[in-house]
């Protein structure tokens, strides 16, 4: 019976299964298309939404370092997820790579832990569009009803209640048109995608170039807040619980290796795509932090729009970026929902097409080879969060199940090297095992200073995929 559990499916099985047709799916995305699907991912909640309650919450302006941090992590991780996107370019990311190195079981449990890191992630930039939406509203003198602006319940203390509002409607309705784009193919949202990521890069280098001359360094002292007593709330703790939170600031460019196999050539394309766009992004979310921080004291950041706080609180003399800065936001953070609903929706496509969830989500439309029913679910659960649930509880989420997925991949790479040597591999992770070991090593450390209550959360949604699998999916695998 454990043999079978963990049976695996051969990767020139994978490889044959992806060319024929390519399942359907459209080879249409380049280089340069993946870069900008890496950066339309990554900047966006990471900069916009994360940086103030990160800040505020736990690390202070040492925030900055909790980012060089993570972003360590995730070039270690980027560099062995180049190496499994190239060797084995298809739908799924660590879900496939998982299922030829670990087997079905363990498969299933990574592939539904990527359910849970778009889903949630996705919600959460929802929530945080929401957020900047009310804040342009606002400026324009629009009011909208707060029975109908904020998520149904509130999470404070270890405790949970309802708002009195129905639901997040601004949120709900981002992720409505995301998903009507998506289905119209890659290559229309890839097209709106780069627009929409010149658009954002240009408004942050604005805040950036801007508020430097606004910088107050008192803001900035204690560069790292004295530790409260709490474990994790400043301090070295909090840098390193930072880290953790603000680690799904980088989730892009997991998002990206789903589109493996609508990628022209995947073997040199993926590394390039993942690699440049992780360390233009890592410098821009350093850059942004500092200089948020050093325009308003960082105990006033826990808000759902920090950097269009930190334009009110500059004046004046900034007034004129306040409505570039939400509309940049507005517009980066729905490329963020673009991106992460194609990565939620792929996800469930391939697991589909190996028999684990219903056939119905593998179909793909002839026209625009869209899987139409993945992408549907995947933008109607999104919306469901979305409306219901507030931004703290759906991050924290979100940066265990990424923190989780990165492990494996690092861990995958040097069990492949030893079971699997002969492999063609396009592109190799240097100085391997050291560097993909050290890789989980600090994955693991950020999840490890993560609250209490995400790992709670991560096991009741791990029970959860564990019921569904040997209820449907261990009887219509198709490995079987």
């Amino acid at each position: 019976m454990l043999d079978r559990l963990f049976k695996k499916k051969d990767i020139t099985t994978i490889l044959e299964e992806a060319s024929r047709s390519n399942g359907g799916l459209k080879r249409n995305l380049t280089a340069s298309n993946l870069v900008a699907l890496g950066i339309g991912a990554i900047v966006g909640a990471g900069i916009f939404v994360i940086t103030g309650q990160a800040a505020a919450e736990y690390a202070g302006p040492g925030l900055t370092i909790s980012f060089l941090i993570s972003a360590t992590g995730c070039i270690l991780a980027g560099l062995c997820y180049s190496e499994f996107a190239a060797m084995i370019p298809v739908s799924g990311s660590v879900y496939s790579y998982s299922y030829a190195t670990m087997g079905e079981l363990l498969a299933w449990f990574i592939g539904w832990t990527l359910i849970l890191e778009y889903l949630f992630a996705c919600s959460s930039v929802a929530v945080g569009w929401s957020g900047y939406m009310m804040s342009l509203f606002d400026g324009w003198g629009i009011s909208l009803s707060p029975r109908i602006s904020q998520s149904t319940f509130y999470y404070a203390d270890g405790s949970w209640g309802l708002t009195g509002s129905f639901f997040n409607f601004p949120a709900v309705f981002i992720v409505a048109v995301v998903g009507a784009f998506l289905m119209g193919g890659i290559k229309q949202s890839a097209s709106i995608n780069n627009i929409i990521v010149v658009i954002k890069v240009c408004v942050i280098l604005l805040f950036i170039g801007f508020g430097f001359s606004y910088i107050d360094t008192a803001n900035w002292v204690p560069y790292i807040p004295e530790n409260t007593g709490e474990y994790g709330h400043y301090g070295w703790s909090g840098i390193l619980r930072g880290a953790g939170i603000v680690f799904f600031a980088f989730l892009g460019f997991d998002a990206l290796s789903t589109a493996a196999q609508e990628t022209r050539n995947p073997q040199k394309d993926m590394p390039k795509g993942i690699l440049i766009s992780l360390l233009i992004c890592a410098l821009l979310y350093v850059a942004v932090t500092a200089t948020l921080t050093g325009i308003v004291n960082y105990k006033e950041l826990s808000v759902p729009a920090p950097i269009a706080l930190a334009i009110d609180r500059a004046g004046e003399g900034l007034a004129w970026l306040s409505p570039l800065i939400k509309i940049g936001a507005i517009a980066g953070l729905s490329s963020v929902i673009l991106v992460m609903t194609l990565g939620q929706s792929r996800i469930y496509f391939a697991i589909s097409k190996d028999g684990l969830l219903p056939r119905t989500l593998s179909k793909v439309n002839k026209k625009h080879g869209v899987p139409q029913n993945a992408t549907i679910l995947a933008s109607f659960l999104t919306a469901l969060i979305a409306g219901l649930f507030p931004l703290q509880v759906l991050n924290e989420l979100v940066s265990i199940g990424t923190l989780l997925a990165f492990t494996i991949v690092c861990i995958s790479v040097v069990i492949l090297r030893k079971t699997q040597p002969d492999l063609k591999r396009p592109f190799r992770t240097p100085f391997s095992p050291f560097l993909p070991l050290l890789g989980a090593a600090i994955c693991i450390v950020q999840m490890v200073f993560l609250p209490g209550a995400a790992w709670i959360r991560l096991l009741g949604w791990s029970v959860f995929g564990f019921f569904i699998y040997f209820l449907y999916g261990i009887r219509h695998s198709h490995l079987r």
